[in-house]
């Protein structure tokens, strides 16, 4: 670790402490002994602080302390003593001292007799002059040569946003006693080294009035080559004479503030970069363990490191840093796009015109936060704009863009043909733009080029272009002009047809093919792969690649196409099939290619799409039209695609967006009216406005389709769910229709309606959660007798109450009435309405399976529907009541109706405290020869002891098949009871759900020996809360 010696601090603090009460001095001390300090000064500080008077306690500040350090703890400390006078005249020296150091005059190289009055010692004031000097002059030229031509001025107003970094450097205003690293993080091109070298600029012209004697910037791409050193000689390499005043300016222990500019392009992964350390700025070692050692403070301790990198690699950094704050760097707002529109354009209509075409383009609007893309797709509108193209349609394709881009920068004049010299440069920066895409390579180097078998001169016509930079601050590197543009030219690679070239062998072993392009392990490691393929699909187009062509003079290949379409080798799924389907989906659209999409879609029958945003919906319009095989689809929109109805003062802004997506909308439901082999539809968690409700319904009614199976799940506005519903009427195919929902209001009369109409042949009908009148109830099942199709009816969650419940009851009595399955589950019905299901079930003999779930029936509930279950005349072989508040009173009337030959089957009492008096009385029943149920559900509160009971049950019952214990915690005890009859190979019982203790070696133990002993048994175990299990009505009323 690096000692940082102290002299004269800049504040007199002798004086400042003979202002302090001996009780103020006990208190500064203590506060100092709690701010962090390094480890190796901490047990001499320690142990000499307490017993010091006032100068001996300065003497070991100055001596053994950092300078920045005790000038930093001696403010705060002040500051928490509430002696903020004393905070104020530190601060007020501190501040002096600073400005004579900013205000000495470069011009004449002299140092003012001010200086030596003031205490600052010459030799230091000289060292900085110098440093500071050079660092400015390299800082002008670095800053000249940032921008491209005729756009720095549009440019340069993102840098202001380094005032907002400004209070984090401020010693006045800095909290805790650690000088602070920043991290400024963000995408590419948004401006992270444009800031960082204006703000360096503006220190040394003194203009900010930074807390900092000196500053260092280190650029990472410029390290990469570097072999070992010490940090001395990194940091004033640009000014080598100069080491000896750098070094003073780090012994002095000075506010010093150090960026780390690009921290994405080393090339080194962070396990190498912490394998050594190194403690002195004079010691030797290589250039990442250098930065490791800088980045976790073990050399010049005090600074103030600010670090720039990409997201790719944040989480990797942070395991080098000390308490880091971090700061994301966005890049251009809206409010910034606007002005650069405007400025570009000149004009503010054609630049708010060319500005609403972007929006329209979610993806492409996120991508001109990069300043240098914003210049790219303003300069190919205003072209187009010129030309008199519609720039909504351009904007909708991203490759279209950027690939007018690349061209435009290469049009021959008008007699010219295309010239064949610039296909081998752009073979050569495809594969190079490929390669570092693959390695996670920003920058490269000219020993890259020689690996990889390109010559300098072939990249030439590029780089005058600025398409390829060579930067300025590094001469031997180079870069792409965004990331965007590298993305372009690495999907190009994959579509160029390429001719073997010497020195080349191999150096496309790290490229990708294009299966692994799109395969998630790929896109999970290296995020930016999902932008080539996107490219590349638009590069598919027969007319973009005839442009490439055109305009190179190369030739393009086709062959990827049937790589992404064929099935990967020895499996019989397309790969298409195997890539989300979101993905495919944009990529298609981008391809704009008819034969391309229909030949993609051929394999799928199924889909599910979640419109997310506008994209979406016109990825999905353009797709589905070439789904003809298609069976089955569901449909989520989220809030936010269509603009909202009830917004009273819609302003323009959103009547454009929705006239201009309602022709998508119309396109994708035109799927409904023209695909023949669409049979099922889930429209769930969509939120539509009127209009987009109005062509929804349309396009249902005049289907050709023919749908047997529709699922409506909670949809917006309310009244959707009425249009819809009558949209289906007159369906002669359709069997099966579920509407669910909180917002079903009014909805029964536009049932009536569906349910009378001669041609209605549903089979299945749920309808959940809506609020209805009794008599609308009366108008529902009156429709129900004219029903000659519905064998199955879900009304769950429903205020029915036992009023409506005699109303059903009188349509399940009438002799047209052919519902076999009925769920009533959580309907608010109590013991009244089982006296009116109980006469149904002796008079309904169609009626094979009930569930009464989650109604408080009570036991004297239970005891009223025994009394018709008891009757022959009842045909009923399921029934459920979960969680219907029974206990053992009800199981004896259960136990009762067993022991009789009842055609009851299965029996649900799940969430119901049945006890072990109630599993007693099942269990008589059970053993009875006459018993005829398959699968019984037990309730609650069964414990180990109960278990000799239903194990000798089990051994004499010959027909029980699954039994359910799941919400009942018997343990070791009560399986080893159970295991007894269970081994047997006379059991009957083909299903066992218990709940588990799975890390009890002993019962995996016992578990494994049934196993083996019963081969036909299947053991479950149920992890559910049992509060959140479900009845098992579910599994057989749909």
């Amino acid at each position: 670790m690096e000692m940082a010696s102290s002299a004269r601090l800049n504040f007199n603090l002798l004086a400042l402490l003979e202002k302090l009460s001996q009780d103020e001095l006990s208190k500064f001390k203590s506060l100092m002994k709690a701010f962090s300090l390094q480890k190796e000064l901490e047990q001499i500080f320690q142990a000499e602080l307490e017993k010091a008077n006032v100068k001996r306690l300065v003497e070991i500040l100055t001596n053994c302390c950092p300078r920045s350090w005790v000038e930093r703890v001696t403010i705060q400390a002040f500051d928490k003593m509430n002696r903020h006078d004393l905070s104020k005249k530190a601060k007020d020296e501190l501040k002096g001292k600073q400005k004579l150091v900013h205000n000495m005059s470069l011009e004449k190289g002299g140092i003012s007799p001010e200086s030596f009055r003031n205490g600052i010692d010459p030799q230091r004031l000289l060292a900085m002059w110098s440093a500071k000097r050079y660092m400015k002059n390299k800082l002008q030229e670095m800053w000249i040569n940032n921008f491209w031509p005729g756009d720095s001025d549009k440019v340069h107003r993102a840098t202001k946003k380094y005032e907002a970094l400004v209070p984090f450097f401020d010693l006045n205003t800095r909290k805790g006693s650690l000088a602070p690293t920043v991290v400024l993080h963000g995408p590419a091109g948004v401006g992270k080294t444009t800031l960082m070298k204006k703000l360096m600029l503006d220190w040394t012209e003194g203009s900010l009035g930074l807390s900092f004697y000196h500053a260092f910037y280190i650029s990472c791409k410029e390290l990469t080559n570097m072999g070992p050193c010490k940090f001395l000689e990194l940091v004033s390499k640009d000014y080598p004479a100069l080491q000896g005043e750098v070094a003073l300016i780090f012994r002095e222990a000075l506010e010093i503030l150090i960026v780390v500019d690009g921290f994405d392009e080393m090339r080194v992964p962070v396990t190498t970069m912490i394998s050594d350390i190194c403690g002195h700025v004079c010691e030797e070692k290589p250039v990442p363990i250098l930065l490791s050692s800088l980045l976790k403070r073990k050399i010049v301790p005090h600074a103030t490191l600010v670090v720039t990198t990409r997201p790719r690699v944040l989480q990797e950094l942070t395991l080098l840093l000390e308490q880091p704050l971090f700061i994301n760097m966005e890049g251009f707002l809206e409010p910034d796009k606007q002005v650069f529109f405007q400025k570009h354009f000149g004009d503010e209509d054609q630049a708010l015109q060319a500005l609403e075409a972007v929006k329209r383009n979610e993806a492409l609007y996120s991508m001109i936060s990069a300043p240098v893309v914003c210049w790219v797709i303003c300069t190919c509108l205003k072209l187009q704009m010129e030309r008199g193209e519609d720039l909504t349609l351009t904007c909708q394709i991203t490759t279209s863009l950027f690939l007018q881009f690349l061209c435009d920068q290469f049009q021959p004049a008008p007699d010219d043909r295309p010239s064949s010299h610039l296909s081998a440069p752009l073979e050569a920066l495809c594969l190079l733009a490929a390669q570092c895409l693959w390695t996670q390579v920003s920058v490269f180097y000219e020993e890259d080029l020689k690996r990889l078998g390109v010559k300098e001169s072939d990249l030439h016509p590029f780089l005058d272009k600025g398409i390829l930079q060579n930067d300025s601050d590094c001469m031997d590197c180079y870069s792409f002009m965004h990331l965007s543009v590298q993305q372009l030219l690495a999907a190009m690679f994959y579509i160029l047809k390429r001719e073997k070239k010497e020195g080349r062998d191999g150096s496309e072993q790290d490229i990708g093919d294009v299966r692994k392009l799109f395969s998630r392990e790929a896109r999970r490691k290296n995020p930016d792969l999902a932008q080539v393929g996107l490219f590349l699909f638009g590069l598919l187009n027969r007319k973009r690649a005839q442009e490439v062509e055109t305009t190179f003079g190369c030739q393009t290949s086709m062959e990827v196409k049937q790589e992404l379409l064929q099935a990967k080798p020895g499996e019989n799924i397309p790969f298409l099939e195997l890539v989300e389907l979101r993905e495919v989906f944009s990529c298609l659209y981008e391809s704009q290619e008819e034969e391309l999409a229909e030949e993609a879609m051929v394999p799928f029958e199924e889909m599910s799409l979640q419109l997310r945003n506008n994209a979406d919906l016109m990825n999905s319009s353009f797709c589905l039209k070439h789904c003809h095989n298609l069976r089955r689809i569901s449909v989520q929109v989220a809030k936010g695609v269509f603009p909202e109805d009830d917004a009273e003062d819609k302003g323009l802004a959103l009547q454009s967006t929705d006239h201009y997506l309602l022709p998508f909308w119309m396109e994708l439901c035109s799927t409904f009216d023209s695909n023949m082999s669409l049979c099922d539809l889930d429209i769930s968690q969509a939120f539509f406005n009127s209009s987009s409700v109005q062509i929804l319904c349309e396009k249902l009614a005049s289907a050709t389709c023919n749908f047997q199976k529709v699922v409506l799940k909670s949809i917006s506005p309310a009244d959707a769910y009425q249009n819809l519903c009558l949209a289906f009427s007159g369906y002669e195919t359709l069997k099966r229709l579920s509407l669910q929902g909180r917002d079903q209001d009014d909805i029964v009369p536009s049932l009536c309606e569906v349910l009378r109409h001669p041609k209605c042949n549903l089979q299945y009908f749920r309808l959940e959660s809506c609020s209805a009148t009794t008599q609308q109830w009366a108008d529902l099942f009156l429709a129900l007798q004219l029903s000659q199709s519905l064998i199955c009816l879900d009304l769950t969650d429903h205020e029915l109450l036992d009023e409506g419940a005699k109303l059903l009851c009188v349509t399940l009595k009438h002799p047209k009435c052919f519902l076999q399955r009925l769920s009533l589950e959580n309907c608010h019905l109590t013991e009244a309405s089982c006296k009116e299901f109980s006469s149904a079930l002796i008079i309904n003999q169609r009626l094979t399976h009930l569930s009464l779930a989650k109604n408080e029936l009570g036991d004297e509930g239970v005891k009223i529907l025994c009394e018709g279950l008891h009757y022959p005349e009842c045909k009923l072989q399921s029934l459920v009541l979960w969680h219907c508040n029974i206990t053992s009173d009800g199981c004896e009337h259960l136990s009762k109706l067993l022991r009789q030959e009842s055609n009851l089957t299965h029996l649900d009492l799940g969430l119901n405290h049945v006890g072990v008096t109630g599993m007693r009385f099942l269990c008589e029943a059970l053993k009875e020869r006459l018993c005829n149920l398959k699968c019984l559900l037990w309730g609650c509160s069964i414990t180990s002891f109960s278990c000799r009971d239903l194990s000798e049950a089990l051994s004499k019952n010959k027909k029980l098949i699954t039994l359910d214990l799941g919400q009942n915690s018997v343990g070791f005890d009560g399986i080893k009871t159970l295991s007894e009859v269970l081994k047997l190979q006379t059991c009957h019982l083909q299903t066992l759900r218990l709940k588990i203790d799975e890390t009890d070696p002993h019962i995996k133990k016992l578990l494994k020996e049934i196993k083996e002993s019963n081969r036909q048994l299947t053991i479950e175990s149920d992890h559910c809360d049992s509060r959140r299990k479900r009845p098992s009505s579910q599994d057989f009323i749909f």
